[in-house]
């Protein structure tokens, strides 16, 4: 930890110990800091997803705001201990409100070679590089690229180098469950969260609960696991390497009662939400695809309250399975990957022929094709604005961290039923696997989203196609009497949907329903910005660049630069107030993960030349990248005006 993260010495940290009820008490000094990024890296089956998730848990069990950044290997099987198959989980907790996960470690836990290697980069000068020295020998050495040994080579003389034989003391620690070799090394993720538990004064309780709740039923494993997690605390406490642990005090977070989510689960809660505020029944269609798949797991926990999910063969049976529960009087949702919404663009466009309220949820991740699968891009913008055949206007929202994905799910059922629209929602792989502390609502809070659906009234034919001042038709549940109607692909006649080939009557209907989503413009709030109303420089972000961007502004414009940020939620349409919002600012930067595609569709729309940042790398932008080319603009703004 860098010196000038000291802020202050506190007395003992005392934790919960194993499941006796034993109290834990460190002797050493705890220095108090403001906050710390940690990730521990290691083999895809050395349980770092694991173990990263129990110290967010633990983490946000304190109090601490909470911010993470998973990162999976692409091969499901990658050879072990090669950096293909590197697994990591990085944890940012701090006593501050944070948005980003950090660009920096202070903290790296390497479990062996390959995840030295692969994430070494990314640890801060003087940061404490902990390492498994067991897993050093010659084969995973040589199977990770390394020539010579880095634990010998002073390679690392920058770093606080504690080389700890996790292995052999898992293995002692286990020794009288009388397991198998194998099985003890499983341990050392438990090992690992211990000493990293000590370290910054996390408290064992939480994940002890945990070994209890997963473990319960194999009594040998769980009392593996609480000795290895008991095991990894003790040394912390008890070896020379650690002068002192640290301590970091709660965030001063908005009042409410809170628990920790990542954006697939807040998705799904959110759709659960949304459904039970208009008192429909919730169907999911849809087929497994990285990184999509958890809000279909956790749906189909949900059964009791009305969650009907379908697992289907394809994604195109997916998006029409989608259709029918939509006609059917559902709240109809299907989620995918963009090879997914590739292959539903077909069906995708029906649904918006037969003008039925429905969410199409796309978790993007690396493209084209199968691209980097378990990578994050927002490359998927212009294939939501744009991507079907013929003139077929859809709705595009997207979401903006983890606990965000809970409320635009809510907004896109309000907009979906509303204006009785396909409505499709992006997040991305970052957003999906991340976490954060979710303050949970109450029903108060959360929007009406009441609908009501026609009736037969005598003496008056029912006109499926006739519209509200929205522009919006009825939701005309089948089977209603006096309701008969059908729907399709083929052109409607207005007011009847009777198939009709008259051009006049196409064009009427290509106008009404590409007006009658422009018109939702007008019902969703204006753009806000941060900082100066006018202004040198305006960045303008969408997706999950939203908490990079925050960050860098707030610093820039603590050092007194004239800058300001935006942050789309709506990019379809865009929000009604943006290109006079726009012109108040002398540039516009807009960062994105792709090559520029917000840049075209806000240069197209309102004829506004903005400075593109492009990065398509798999990974986020650093908060760094993007303060250095705000000051850079300014810069060269200054320089031209002088």
């Amino acid at each position: 930890m860098n010196s000038s993260d000291k802020l202050g010495v506190a007395g003992e940290a005392s934790l919960p110990g194993d499941r006796l009820g034993e109290t834990l008490k460190s002797t050493k000094q705890t220095v108090i800091i403001e906050g710390a990024t940690v990730r521990l890296a290691g083999d895809s089956g050395d349980g770092m997803q694991l173990a990263g998730t129990q110290l967010t848990g633990a983490s946000t069990r304190l109090g601490n705001d909470v911010a993470t950044f998973p990162d999976f290997p692409a091969e499901i099987r990658a050879p072990k201990g090669t950096t293909a198959g590197v697994s990591g989980f990085q944890v940012r907790f701090s006593s501050k409100q944070i948005f980003t996960p950090g660009d920096t470690l202070n903290a790296l836990v390497a479990m062996n070679p390959a995840a030295l290697k692969t994430n070494l980069h990314d640890l801060a000068g003087g940061g404490i590089l902990i390492v498994n020295e067991d897993e050093f020998d010659e084969k995973s050495l040589q199977l990770s690229g390394y020539t010579a040994n880095p634990l010998e080579d002073e390679s690392l003389n920058e770093y606080q180098l504690i080389q700890v034989p996790m292995t052999r003391i898992t293995r002692e620690a286990v020794a009288e469950q009388g397991l198998s070799s194998a099985q003890a090394d499983r341990c050392r993720n438990f090992f690992a969260m211990g000493l990293v538990y000590w370290l910054y004064g996390r408290s064992l309780e939480p994940t002890l609960n945990f070994i209890e709740t997963k473990f319960g039923n194999k009594p040998q494993i769980a009392e593996a696991n609480r000795r290895a997690l008991n095991a990894g605390w003790y040394y912390g406490e008890t070896t020379d390497a650690f002068g002192s642990s640290f301590r970091v005090d709660p965030a001063k977070l908005r009042p409410g009662k809170y628990r920790s989510l990542n954006g697939n689960k807040a998705m799904a809660l959110g759709l659960l939400a949304a459904a039970k505020k208009c008192d429909k029944d919730l169907f999911l269609g849809t087929y497994p695809i990285t990184p999509a798949s958890d809000i279909l797991h956790e749906l189909s926990h949900h059964k009791n309250f009305g969650v009907r999910t379908f697992q289907a063969e394809d994604e195109i049976a997916a998006m029409c399975s989608t259709i029918g529960a939509a006609f059917g009087g559902l709240m109809a949702v299907t989620t995918s990957s963009g090879p997914g919404i590739a292959l539903k663009g077909e069906a995708l466009g029906l649904a918006l022929m037969l003008e039925l309220p429905m969410l199409i949820v796309n978790v993007q991740r690396g493209g084209p094709s199968t691209g980097l699968p378990t990578k994050t891009e927002q490359a998927d913008l212009l294939q939501a604005v744009f991507g079907r055949n013929g003139e077929a206007p859809i709705p595009v929202l997207a979401a903006r961290s983890p606990s965000d994905c809970f409320h635009v799910a809510m907004e896109a059922w309000r907009i979906a039923v509303n204006f009785m629209t396909p409505v499709i929602v992006l997040t991305d792989g970052y957003i999906a696997n991340g976490t954060e502390p979710w303050r949970i609502p109450t029903s108060d809070e959360l929007p009406s989203l009441k609908i009501t659906h026609p009736e037969k009234v005598e003496g008056q034919p029912f006109y499926p196609y006739a519209r509200n001042d929205k522009l919006a038709r009825p939701w005309a549940i089948p089977g209603t009497e006096g309701l008969t109607h059908r729907l399709g692909g083929l052109e409607k006649q207005d007011l009847t949907g009777n198939v009709s080939y008259d051009g006049d009557n196409h064009e009427h209907m290509v106008q009404t329903r590409a007006r009658k989503i422009a018109n939702i413009a007008l019902d969703i709030p204006l753009q806000e910005v941060i900082g100066p109303a006018t202004g040198k420089l305006l960045v303008l972000s969408w997706g999950g660049t939203y908490g990079s961007c925050a960050t860098a502004v707030d610093h820039v414009l603590q050092s007194g630069g004239s800058v300001a940020h935006a942050h789309l939620r709506y990019l379809n349409p865009l929000p009604s107030n943006l290109e006079e919002l726009l012109n108040r600012y002398d540039q516009v930067l807009i960062p994105e993960l792709n090559l520029g595609q917000l840049q075209t569709v806000v240069q197209a729309a309102h004829c506004k030349r903005a400075i593109p940042m492009h990065q398509v790398k798999g990974k986020p932008f650093s908060v760094q990248q993007i303060v250095q080319r705000i000051e850079e603009i300014l810069a060269a703004e200054a320089a031209a005006t002088c």
